[in-house]
């Protein structure tokens, strides 16, 4: 008879409750500074809504009141050194962050409200109107609140978006030798997301001190979380993670902190990660000063019962009973909170000129400057003042293959700078993963190369999360470019956009890797070129290597830069040979200055990557064309090189663009046209290109040959542009 055993996860799963005899037990302090931080954040949020109704949020306002009690119980044990990020729904919890690191000794309601924590407010309000005063000078509004002095390290309005960021901040807390965590917030909508549940895997894979906080407040908009998990007890999802979990109800504060006090015992005694999932209940509706049963998705019934469990009527009634604070007392500070609301919003408002005493105005002297709009996208490049630049001949050089070029400097960059950290699939294995870019580094730096499980989400996340720390420098691995479409959350919602998101102060130091496959045989998923669609990025720099000796210089470039760096490589040019250095790994190529491979007059053909050997080759077929050859080396608009591109189209009169990809991703499309505006009086004729076919290459060797282009396609269109008879 067939043996059937019940099996249990080995992680736990425990629901913890409060009983009188622990609201008895608590310290008076800790009770009195829990009701001054819900307190201060509800009084915020009933402003914010007050606002919105006006007309003076621009955008949406997403409140958490009612939500309250599991932010402010979960963040009252934390340091200024522990990290939280949260959802789009974040308010409640950037501002618990503060209020604990401004007064970490709590904020007692029979005194004065500090002027700092007016001051936190006021600069929070600011940043959810738009106004040059925020902590973002308006840019994140809402849904994106960074205050990283706090510990706060940004809001994020991408379900789960947040998520890996978070894992990031744990690994960098962890790997710098301190006992701190990450706390990430996120409804019950998020976790169904992918990005999420990588997470959950990557964190209890690699122990990471991280604090996974499920806010289950029901509904994700108007659907309830019932219609759309079959197990809607949220904290079921971590045993299965090997995660210890925890549900909670989340408008008992006191039960949240006691939860979160077992959770940091276990994260920071080096266990691992830890789930908590907060009943609560959001008591308007997705966005707005209105009800969900307004919107007839919830009904007024439900909504009366949960809020009959207020966590801040709760606290006060243990208050009062245990004589700490009486009614009156918590009336009188719930009214010195709503007066201190009314004067922050004064210094932000104004009566509106001829208008009802009533009606209000933004002060104009409070909007950003519309030049602002640009700023910080990218870094100033400050970080290269002292760099040492370098061309072949100015150094030793010998013949290199490419792929030694590709782990030699990343070697050397590892052995003098150990905040470099390598992360990808199976760069620890293989003797330097699947083409030999890391060999050898494993060995002699084996915890800073570290194989990821298949989940690009989540390790670019932690990626991104490891940058934004800004302790370490990680350079992460696609194993091939079409992946990059498998984590583009994190690669353009997060990692792109964050700099100018929070204020366009902050760096962003990672770097990609990846290959282009073309001609390998892998087909339309594993083959294309992802330099058209990064150049539309404009957080992203693009470096593009032809020749070992580039290679070099730009990875050491790519290493110095404070933006986000992808250095992409060609399987062709792995195994090619050219001149490299022979002793001296250190020097760096300028940001934004292209090569000239060959000069000419007649036609000045632009390409880059493994298309450039290419361009060349067919030059010397046609034979009877004197074409100039400029290797862009940098794609980014930012970085692109106008002056070696207008000198030589001043001189040639002619441009062909050359690239290998598919046409319908391609890189010369937006060159062709800013070329065409630029230098139109000094062209002959329209801008030409060589691309690829419409199609991804297939499997077919027939048809992926067709699909791309080479030497061949640049010999046709060249003949044909300067009107060459063939042989």
């Amino acid at each position: 008879m067939t043996d059937i055993r019940r099996l249990t996860p080995d992680a736990p799963w425990v629901q913890l409750s409060t009983t009188e005899s622990d609201w008895d037990a608590a310290d008076p302090a800790l009770l009195t500074s829990m009701l001054s931080q819900l307190v201060l954040i509800r009084t915020f949020e009933e402003f914010v809504l007050q606002l919105a109704g006006e007309g003076l949020i621009h955008g949406p306002a997403h409140s958490s009141i009612g939500q309250e009690g599991g932010a402010v119980g979960s963040t009252l044990p934390l340091t200024s050194q522990d990290t939280v990020n949260g959802s789009h729904r974040g308010h409640h919890q950037f501002l618990a962050k503060v209020l604990g690191h401004l007064a970490p000794d709590g904020i007692d309601p029979g005194r004065p409200i500090p002027a700092e924590v007016r001051a936190a407010l006021l600069t929070s309000l600011a940043e959810i109107c738009g106004l040059d005063r925020g902590f973002s000078h308006g840019r994140g509004g809402s849904m994106h609140l960074q205050w990283e002095q706090a510990g706060a390290i940004g809001t994020n309005a991408i379900v789960g978006g947040g998520v890996p960021l978070a894992a990031g901040s744990a690994w960098a807390h962890r790997q710098a030798g301190t006992d701190a965590v990450a706390v990430t917030y996120f409804g019950d909508g998020a976790t169904n997301i992918g990005s999420t549940l990588e997470t959950f895997n990557l964190a209890a894979a690699w122990r990471l001190p991280l604090c996974f906080f499920i806010e289950n407040n029901l509904y994700a908009v108007s659907t309830k979380v019932t219609e759309v998990t079959a197990e809607p007890r949220l904290s079921a999802r971590g045993p299965g993670f090997g995660i210890r979990s925890y549900k909670v109800d989340g408008m008992d504060p006191l039960a949240v902190y006691l939860t979160m006090q077992d959770a940091l015992e276990h994260m920071r005694s080096g266990n691992g990660p830890t789930l908590i999932e907060a009943d609560v209940y959001r008591y308007f509706h997705q966005n707005g000063p209105f009800p969900g049963s307004s919107f007839r998705y919830r009904t007024k019934e439900e909504e009366a019962e949960w809020r009959g469990r207020d966590p801040i009527d709760l606290v006060s009634r243990h208050l009062d009973r245990r004589g700490i604070l009486g009614r009156e007392a918590v009336e009188s500070f719930v009214d010195g909170a709503q007066e201190l609301m009314a004067s922050v919003g004064a210094e932000l408002l104004e009566p509106l000129p001829d208008g009802k005493p009533s009606e209000r105005r933004i002060k104009p002297s409070e909007w950003p400057d519309p030049a602002f709009v640009d700023v910080g996208i990218r870094g100033d490049l400050s970080e290269f003042n002292d760099a040492r630049y370098a061309e072949p001949d100015g150094i030793a050089v010998e013949e290199m293959k490419f792929i030694d070029a590709v782990a030699g400097v990343m070697a050397r960059r590892m052995e003098l700078d150990e905040r470099i950290v390598l992360m990808g699939e199976d760069i620890h294995r293989l003797n330097g993963g699947t083409n030999g870019a890391t060999r050898g580094l494993k060995d002699a730096f084996p915890d800073r190369v570290l194989g990821t499980p298949i989940s690009e989400n989540a390790f670019t996340g932690l990626a991104g999360g490891v940058a934004l720390d800004g302790r370490f420098r990680p350079v992460v691995e696609f194993m091939y470019a079409d992946f990059m479409w498998v984590a583009a959350d994190q690669l353009f919602n997060q990692v792109g956009k964050a700099r100018h998101m929070f204020g366009g102060t902050g760096s962003v130091p990672l770097v990609l890797r990846s290959k282009v496959a073309m001609g390998t045989g892998y087909g339309s998923q594993h083959s294309m070129d992802p330099a058209g669609i990064f150049a539309t990025a404009p957080g992203w720099r693009i470096v593009a290597p032809s020749t070992p000796f580039d290679y070099v210089g730009l990875m050491n470039s790519a290493l110095l830069c404070q933006d986000p760096v992808v250095v992409l490589e060609h399987v062709d040019l792995y195994n090619s040979t050219g001149d490299g250095p022979v002793d001296d790994w250190d020097y760096c190529l300028p940001v934004g200055k292209a090569a000239v491979r060959r000069t000419g007059s007649d036609v000045t053909i632009i390409t880059y990557l493994g298309m450039t050997a290419y361009a060349l080759e067919a030059v010397e077929q046609v034979g009877s064309v004197d074409a100039e050859v400029i290797d862009l080396r940098w794609l980014d608009r930012a970085s692109i090189d106008w002056d070696t591109i207008g000198d030589s189209i001043r001189k040639t009169n002619n441009v062909l663009i050359a690239e290998q990809g598919a046409r319908g991703t391609s890189y010369g499309g937006w060159l062709a046209d800013e070329i065409q505006r630029r230098y139109f009086d000094w062209l002959d004729q329209p801008v030409q290109r060589v691309t690829g076919g419409l199609a991804s290459p297939s499997i077919s060797k027939v048809l992926e040959r067709a699909a791309i282009a080479k030497t061949e396609e640049v010999v046709a269109v060249l003949r044909e542009v300067m009107e060459v008879p063939h042989a």
